[in-house]
């Protein structure tokens, strides 16, 4: 439970006295005799505070409402004093500048280093964030570690990261500025080790940089797009997907102004048994909590018609610290009575009923909130009074105890366990998406909010609100106290409709705690490869010319290298000369994925057998193997001393083609468990060549391979023998693809010199010389005909026995560099120099 994560930490409060910043009659700095440091004074980084009212806190360590004491007196504080700003800014005002003036006349304690050795790289000021409370100190960063030292001592002197421990650091926005940075020693818990807000941008971008050179794995290659394929193909349960897309939106657990945001699923509270399979059990994901009563969404239409700008719908947010701890009330209440000026709220508006909460939300004129993830998490404390809290009583004299279940709950215990059951059922699985659209995604904001009835204050947004522009430091306090009450709209992670995740026709539910991994099954429309035959494939070269474009997108900034497919033709993987792997979805039409290995470019790419991972070769000398489940680099491959040109896979084997002369043949043995996916290679042959190798191609039986160089020799070889069977100099420059017929009797071959050169593999006799107005960069062909990308961007087709074109396709507005086919030769994609793919259909 994420909370109980943070309180668990120490992070709750301890104070004794709070006292209201309207009540303070004067501020000031206690006198020192000495250089001022208060990192090394008991009463250092405390403030003298006169004042004619204060609250006294957790007498006899009792948690229950302040009691208020009068009468002007004198008080030394430590630092970290909160509470509302409420009209007295200049009070604030003076507490800052004594802040910033005890910041600036002192700097970390560089006696706090672990060792002698460390060398300092950078230090700083900032504050250390936790709920309710930024604690101001110095952040320092060397070699080995990251010290922040608070300026009053709490929760501790010295705060301490071994840099090596960190797993994962996040650039966040805190108040809807860009001064956060969060930074975590565990792979997937909700709460940081440590959360910085800096006084400026700069400062945290370079801790941040300085950081992330001892992260293995950068976090940059975690994007949104990256698990969103991941649950899409059911490596995801909806509720681990739903935490990292918090993460990634700057939701975090110490920040209740941006704490993670879960969805109401379950809309009955009061039947006996729980239906998850009536869609009326489900609330309606398509539309935000303010939406789904018709009545109240016309009332705050008109309102929102009459409005002046800026225009919003609604008055309070889906979450904000006032919701969180509305329903956390019961294990944080010193954290309510903090934001509620030291009383818990009126018992009747005290988190009492599932049922009520629910109505309250669909019809209450001001109630729009979403849950948190404690309700699918595994600790029921937040629903039981387990601490005895006096919480008052309602009307009609009930006292506020444990949270009123529904009737098909027989216990918190099991209340949660159906509300996992019911975030992790096939309606929702099917609905999610839509959700996500409205808080996360593209009907977040502008005109796609407004048609979605999603529109709330620009102080909630980031970019709603420019405090920089503002000069008035009132209104800056006033505006920025707005901001963290509030609440906050997730940072926007998605721009375009969110794809439905892939469910099979026996869909089964996943495990909310395990990775839950099955076979993304063949949608409806799609091709079965199982029945092929001779004939289809036939039938589509017969009809090839009928080939027409289906679809065409710009995803890459530099000329399109490769393509592959997986088995299911939904994902469509790039490399470019812009040194990305680009992942396209079909179904979709959006690009889900981008990964740079290196800043030089990436040749070809393939997929394994399984669709699980994708191999890309690179000029940086590389062979990479990339993780399409868990959306990161697994293996690197140094096996060249010159860029690698081509790379191929059979039945376990990778070959290799360089700039280096040689073609490799590698035998690949993967790790055994899905934590340990590395592969172990052993070189089986290396093909030795007098230059530069630009192509290779097999024969089906995997016995013989072709390689074209640059200076347009063609070579055949036994690869189980790694002896050369042929070595023909067939073209006058660069060898660009070359092929074998369906029968691997015949090798078809495409040159700088504009010919193609038909060879006959078993005695390496020319058997046909076809010349074209202008070089063919890549090819398909059945034997017979030839399916080519032409340096000018049109696809040709080419009857080989008459030696002619017999159709000009336009195409792309650049050179035709790569080009794909199914098994059934009726589906084409073709990547060019423009930077598009093209998608080409048969039409019969």
């Amino acid at each position: 439970m994420p909370f109980k994560n943070l309180l668990r930490r120490g992070m709750c409060f301890s104070y004794l006295l709070q006292i209201p910043l309207r009540d303070c009659i004067s501020i000031k700095a206690p006198e020192d005799n000495e250089a001022n440091n208060p990192f090394t004074r008991e009463t250092s980084g405390g403030i003298s505070v006169v004042c004619n009212q204060a609250f006294l806190i957790k007498e006899r360590n009792i948690i229950a409402p302040y009691k208020t004491v009068r009468g002007t007196t004198e008080h030394l504080f430590q630092l970290d004093v909160a509470g509302k700003v409420g009209d007295v800014v200049q009070t604030l005002h003076q507490i800052t500048a004594i802040l910033q003036s005890r910041l600036a006349r002192t700097s970390f304690d560089k006696n706090r280093f672990q060792s002698i050795s460390e060398t300092l790289n950078m230090e700083c000021k900032a504050e250390m964030v936790t709920p309710l409370v930024t604690n101001p100190g110095h952040v320092c960063v060397t070699d080995a570690n990251l010290y922040f030292q608070p300026l009053n001592g709490y929760p501790k002197p010295v705060v301490q990261i071994t840099l090596q421990n960190v797993r994962r650091i996040y650039k966040r926005r805190h108040g809807l500025m860009p001064l956060g940075l969060e930074v975590f020693c565990t792979e997937n818990d909700l709460c940081s080790d440590i959360y910085l807000k800096f006084y400026s941008c700069q400062d945290r971008d370079e801790l941040y940089f300085l950081i992330a050179t001892y992260l293995e794995n950068h976090i940059t290659e975690h994007t949104a797009e990256s698990y969103m394929l991941q649950w899409q193909r059911g490596h995801l349960s909806n509720y681990e997907y739903l935490l990292h897309l918090n993460n990634l939106a700057d939701r975090s657990c110490n920040d209740l102004s941006q704490y993670p945001v879960f969805p109401w699923i379950i809309a009955d509270y009061s039947s006996s048994v729980l239906d998850l399979t009536k869609p009326e059990t489900f609330r309606d994901l398509s539309k935000p909590i303010g939406a789904l009563n018709k009545e109240r969404l016309d009332r705050l239409l008109t309102r929102y018609q009459e409005m002046p700008e800026p225009k919003f719908m609604y008055g309070s947010h889906y979450s904000s610290p006032g919701y969180v701890l509305f329903y956390l009330v019961r294990v944080a209440p010193e954290y309510m009575l903090c934001l509620q000026n030291g009383k818990f709220d009126h018992a009747d508006r005290t988190f009492n009923s599932l049922a009520e909460t629910w109505k309250n939300c669909l019809d209450g004129a001001t109630d729009f909130k979403e849950l948190i993830p404690e309700f699918y998490e595994n600790d029921s404390s937040f629903l039981v009074n387990s601490l005895k809290l006096d919480l008052g009583k309602r009307q009609g004299g009930k006292t506020v105890e444990d949270v009123e279940l529904p009737p098909w709950a027989s216990g918190p215990d099991d209340f949660l366990q159906k509300s996992r059951e019911a975030l992790e059922s096939q309606y929702v699985s099917e609905h999610l998406h839509e959700w996500i659209d409205i808080v996360f995604g593209y009907k977040q904001k502008g005109t796609e909010a407004v048609a979605a009835h999603n529109v709330f204050h620009p102080l909630t947004y980031e970019g709603g609100v420019d405090l920089n522009s503002i000069m008035d430091p009132n209104e800056k306090v006033a505006l920025l106290t707005q901001i963290l009450e509030f609440g906050q709209t997730p940072k926007q992670l998605f721009t375009i409709p969110h794809p439905q995740r892939i469910l099979s026709k026996s869909s089964s539910r996943t495990s909310i705690h395990s990775v839950s991994i099955t076979e993304s099954p063949v949608s409806a429309n799609e091709e079965s490869f199982e029945d092929l035959t001779e004939e289809s494939i036939t039938l589509a070269w017969n009809n090839i010319a009928k080939l027409k474009l289906d679809e065409q997108y710009k995803i890459h900034k530099e000329a399109i290298t490769g393509i592959a497919v997986t088995g299911n033709g939904s994902s469509v993987f790039t490399t470019s000369q812009d040194s990305t792997l680009k992942m396209f979805s079909k179904d979709s039409k959006t690009l889900q994925r981008s990964v740079s290995f290196s800043n030089m470019a990436l040749s070809s790419c393939l997929i394994l057998p399984g669709d699980t991972t994708v191999i890309s070769s690179s000029w940086d000398n590389h062979i990479y193997f990339y993780s399409i489940a868990f959306g990161r680099r697994q293996d690197i491959l140094m096996g060249h001393d010159d860029a690698v040109s081509k790379i191929c896979w059979r039945d376990g084997r990778l070959y290799s083609a360089s700039w280096d002369s040689t073609v490799k043949v590698w035998h690949c043995v993967p790790g055994e468990t899905l934590s340990n996916k590395k592969h172990h290679f052993e070189l089986l042959a290396e093909l030795e060549h007098d230059v530069s190798v630009n192509t290779i191609d097999l024969n089906a039986a995997n016995t013989i391979l072709a390689s074209g160089t640059k200076e347009g020799t063609i070579s055949i070889w036994d690869v189980t023998t790694a002896t050369m069977l042929h070595q023909l100099p067939y073209h006058s420059g660069t060898v660009f693809d070359a092929a074998f017929s369906p029968d691997s009797r015949h090798l078809l071959s495409a040159g700088e010199d504009c010919c193609f050169k038909v060879i006959d593999v078993q005695t390496g006799t020319l058997i046909s010389s076809v010349t074209a107005d202008e070089p063919q960069r890549c090819f398909k062909w059945d034997g017979n005909t030839i399916l080519s990308g032409s340096q000018s961007g049109e696809l040709l087709i080419w009857d080989l026995l008459g030696g002619k074109v017999t159709e000009r396709i336009r195409g792309h507005t650049g050179g035709v560099t790569s080009m794909w086919m199914n098994e059934q030769c009726n589906s084409v994609i073709t990547g060019g120099e423009d930077k598009q793919i093209m998608f080409w259909k048969l039409q019969y």
